[in-house]
């Protein structure tokens, strides 16, 4: 699905990752220590130079925030998604796989595309979209909008 979004086929890698950052207090982890480990370990290490996804079941969440989806670092090519809220138990409704496949793959592209330099888009439908809400990310659909799809050819031109 993330191909069919950003035009750009990913690899598939199942590794043993140790997954730091846990605060009791919160009960969730903290992405940005999640990706200092994994640019130390994944990138630096091994020297994998392309866009790195991590994707976890751990609940995320930054500073000042009450929870993130996900969360990416371009100037490393590395970032992280989680699929704790992504699942429709989360929020008490029935569970179904295909929605959290879905969603997944939305955050997925989103945080693949932060890494290929693209920013927030105000386009509610456009997978750059920032959701801050689980219906705004239900709404969102598996596509870059024209402006953003753009871009993304231009930044590959150059």
């Amino acid at each position: 699905m993330i191909a069919m979004i950003l035009g750009q086929e990913p690899g598939l890698v199942e590794y043993p990752f140790l997954i730091d950052g846990y605060d009791r207090n919160r009960n969730q982890h903290d992405a940005q220590k999640i990706l200092d480990r994994l640019q130390d370990t994944i990138t630096r290490r091994y020297t994998i130079s392309g866009p790195l996804l991590l994707v976890t079941s751990r609940d995320l969440y930054v500073n000042g925030c009450d929870f993130v989806f996900g969360l990416a670092r371009p100037a490393c090519g590395v970032a992280v998604v989680s699929t704790a809220r992504l699942g429709n138990d989360y929020y008490g409704r029935m569970p179904d796989d295909a929605d959290l496949i879905d969603r997944t793959a939305k955050e997925g592209a989103h945080e693949l595309g932060h890494l290929l330099r693209l920013a927030h888009c105000e386009n509610p439908e456009c997978v750059m979209f920032q959701p801050r809400t689980y219906d705004e990310l239900d709404r969102k659909k598996k596509m870059l909008c024209p402006v953003c799809r753009e871009a993304l050819a231009s930044r590959r031109e150059g």
